[in-house]
């Protein structure tokens, strides 16, 4: 799908990859684009969406009536939704002792916000034979997150819900893609040991571009750093090996964990 004349929507579009695309899909002639992020953000979001004559909305996406608030806020100033890039994302560190908290707003802002998505825009795309739903998870969705259990279960569950999509309207006019990066230079980038960033760190912009080649081309899955690819195979072919290669990758960054 070619975003010229578009009706898109971008989510964590305050800063990060969701400007960027938001700015992209701009640049590349959308008809409309409607930009969300959390009340916290309205100054900086009003400004992305003045430089890019687009609508800002308020919205917690982890929330299903902000959700659709969003979708009526876009359809009411532009019309049906052609786009939905459900970008927004959050990180808690910790392993399987981090709090119900953390757990449970992983689980709504990594998957519950693509289920409100798709829940709100679904039968509308379908009635129109066409439609876009582009969702981030993350390269940690194909792996693993070293150092963030509810992260890294929550991305995978973000890829397994891109790719029902995928099966279930994939054939029916509705397109969907799943973007899975490696280390991006955003706001979620920390100093400190990262495994994330040992194929290097890239700029919003570039992963922008990438997402509108990608979205001509309809791939389902979009990678930022093209060694992922690699990384998915050696994990297909060899689960045991991989996770041994894991561990190792996880003393070298982290440090071993102390003897029991």
């Amino acid at each position: 799908m070619h975003v010229k004349d578009k009706v898109c929507v971008v989510t964590g579009a305050a800063g990060g990859i969701g400007e960027a695309v938001a700015r992209a899909y701009a640049e590349a002639g959308a008809r409309g684009v409607v930009v969300a992020d959390l009340k916290t953000t309205r100054e900086r979001l009003a400004s992305v969406a003045g430089d890019i004559d687009g609508l800002a909305v308020t919205a917690d996406v982890g929330l299903e009536e902000d959700i659709k608030a969003l979708v009526a806020a876009a359809e009411a100033k532009y019309g049906p939704v052609d786009i939905f890039f459900s970008n927004a994302g959050l990180s808690r560190k910790g392993q399987e002792t981090a709090s119900d908290a953390d757990w449970d707003v992983s689980w709504r802002v990594h998957v519950m916000s693509h289920v409100f998505a798709a829940r709100a825009l679904v039968p509308g795309m379908l009635a129109r034979g066409s439609g876009y739903l582009l969702n981030t998870a993350s390269a940690a969705g194909l792996l693993a997150s070293l150092n963030s259990m509810p992260y890294g279960v929550t991305k995978n569950a973000a890829v397994a819900l891109a790719e029902h999509l995928a099966i279930q309207y994939g054939d029916r006019g509705i397109r969907v893609s799943v973007l899975c990066p490696q280390s991006v230079q955003t706001g979620m980038t920390t100093p400190g040991p990262s495994a994330a960033r040992v194929d290097g760190v890239m700029q919003p912009a570039e992963v922008a571009r990438i997402v509108i080649e990608a979205m001509a081309e309809e791939r389902f899955l979009i990678l930022s750093h093209l060694q992922v690819q690699e990384y998915i195979q050696r994990k297909a072919s060899n689960r045991d090996r991989w996770l041994a290669g894991m561990r190792r990758l996880r003393d070298r960054i982290y440090g071993a964990p102390p003897a029991a």
